[in-house]
């Protein structure tokens, strides 16, 4: 079965079991994911927000042009990379995902994974951080790669950067994102 196939019915498996019932309502669309099904690279933020869910496409927004930016400092485009969220519906006014919410979505995120089967995941902020590294300080480990294995089953090179919004809010976190930014690529031919 191809991978769009496999996408398609993972998507719909949300919808016909009606995950987080309550951010569905309000939503205008399940946000899945955009990009290469094929790619390396995986990069998973935390939720969708106005503009993702109104256009049902990650990172379209104020920090989607961010993560375009960042991307090209570091040779890549989106076409060359996959762009999902742990959580698949906008939070009500850009709230932060609650721990239900990303614990209800983290095995549907997991099967993504499993099925575009990337060589590095790039997690953009805490919250999508924290599942993968419980209790890691972003502060002290962004840029780094970590080696992580989900239910003894696939491992990861896992990168948790700062996500491009802290960047935009914050000018001093800029420099330090587009710094991890353009070890990505030096990362991944290390892996090959």
């Amino acid at each position: 079965m191809s991978k769009q196939r496999q996408l398609d019915n993972l998507r719909a498996d949300i919808l016909a079991k009606n995950i987080c019932p309550d951010l569905a309502a309000q939503a205008t669309q399940l946000v899945m994911g955009d990009g290469n099904l094929n790619a390396e690279i995986v990069f998973i933020g935390e939720a969708p927000g106005k503009k993702e869910d109104e256009q049902g496409v990650p990172f379209v927004g104020a920090s989607g042009k961010f993560l375009n930016e960042m991307l090209a400092t570091a040779g890549l485009e989106r076409a060359d990379v996959y762009i999902t969220n742990i959580v698949k519906y906008r939070p009500p006014k850009n709230r932060d995902p609650s721990k239900d919410e990303k614990q209800t979505f983290w095995p549907y995120l997991l099967r993504q994974l499993e099925i575009i089967n990337p060589k590095v995941v790039i997690t953009l902020g805490r919250h999508s951080m924290g599942y993968f590294l419980p209790g890691a300080v972003i502060g002290n480990i962004h840029g780094q790669p970590v080696d992580v294995t989900i239910d003894d089953d696939a491992t990861y090179c896992l990168i948790p950067l700062y996500h491009p919004a802290a960047a935009l809010y914050n000018g001093s976190l800029r420099q330090t994102l587009a710094d991890d930014f353009m070890r990505v690529p030096e990362i991944i031919k290390k892996l090959a």
